[in-house]
């Protein structure tokens, strides 16, 4: 059980912390707790019931009528707006809950109905996307722990590697050689570049999570990719990111490298001739439609 401010909430929800205030004067939503030194917080069962309120208010019932309502019907009218709404925040927020109840019925339901209604790409780009930058805020503040937060990437990652298995590449394609720095875990993001890059007919050499140098140099010498990618998102980091860029940049001269992460990102580094980076997950998309138009 995690305990939250009402800042949190705000952060959390959208809603303000002067409109929860108000709604837990008035009508008696929250039922906030005190510490032994009388500093108030809230809890699960606060946060849940905000995330779905949020929802239902932006979705135009009134907070007097949602109030009014008991959690059973709460719950339903949010599964109900969930399996018919195309707005993307809805989503995420009903991505969010099933997070913190781990309910991977529920998950998977929403996942498969956002997947059939926008696509498999644009489901990852406009709502998995976000609902992994919610999960990093969620992390910050203490609102999930370790299990809920492998619990769900393990879910998405299941999906990821279906929608892999499922594209097929042409011998007129490039080679790309995708891996992860040495103690690098997160591994969504090169999933879906993964994806993307075998959708467009390329070769994949997936290397995966934590790839030792000496490991990447050996493949590199049999393969001969013309494209190497990877993420930075928590390993290296500080100074160690530049000399990691400059070893990309000396050891792979030959082709050219992507390099994307918050790591990389965040830092102002001396970019090697052969290195690109990339911004966003759709950066990597329009590189590969400018390959197909090039071919065309």
């Amino acid at each position: 059980m995690s305990n939250y401010s009402i800042k949190d909430l705000e952060q959390l929800s959208g809603i303000k912390a002067h409109t929860l205030r108000i709604w837990e004067q008035r009508y008696n939503l929250l039922n906030p707790k005190r510490t032994e030194t009388n500093i108030r917080y809230y809890d699960d069962t606060d946060l849940k019931l905000i995330l779905n309120v949020a929802m239902l208010n932006s979705n135009g019932l009134k907070i007097s009528k949602i109030a009014s309502m008991s959690s059973t019907d709460i719950s339903q009218e949010i599964i109900r707006l969930t399996d018919q709404s195309v707005d993307h925040s809805d989503q995420i927020q009903a991505l969010t809950i099933c997070m913190i109840d781990m309910d991977e019925v529920r998950f998977e339901k929403i996942l498969s109905t956002n997947i059939l209604k926008l696509g498999f790409e644009e489901t990852v780009l406009n709502v998995i996307y976000p609902f992994l930058s919610k999960i990093g805020v969620l992390w910050q503040t203490g609102a999930i722990n370790p299990a809920q937060e492998h619990f769900i990437s393990n879910l998405i990652r299941q999906k990821l590697i279906v929608a892999i298995d499922g594209q097929l590449t042409s011998a007129q394609g490039k080679t790309f050689m995708l891996f992860l720095p040495e103690g690098e875990l997160h591994e969504l993001s090169l999933l879906f570049s993964s994806y993307l890059i075998k959708k467009h007919g390329h070769k994949v050499i997936y290397l995966g999570q934590s790839t030792p140098k000496a490991d990447l140099i050996s493949v590199y010498e049999i393969q001969k990719p013309d494209f190497l990618l990877t993420v930075i998102t928590s390993s290296p980091a500080g100074d160690k990111v530049q000399d990691y860029v400059n070893m990309l940049g000396k050891e792979f001269g030959n082709s050219e490298v992507f390099v994307s992460g918050l790591q990389a990102l965040d830092q102002s580094l001396i970019i090697p001739d052969n290195i690109r980076l990339l911004t966003y997950a759709k950066e990597i998309k329009r590189i590969l439609v400018q390959m197909d138009e090039s071919v065309a």
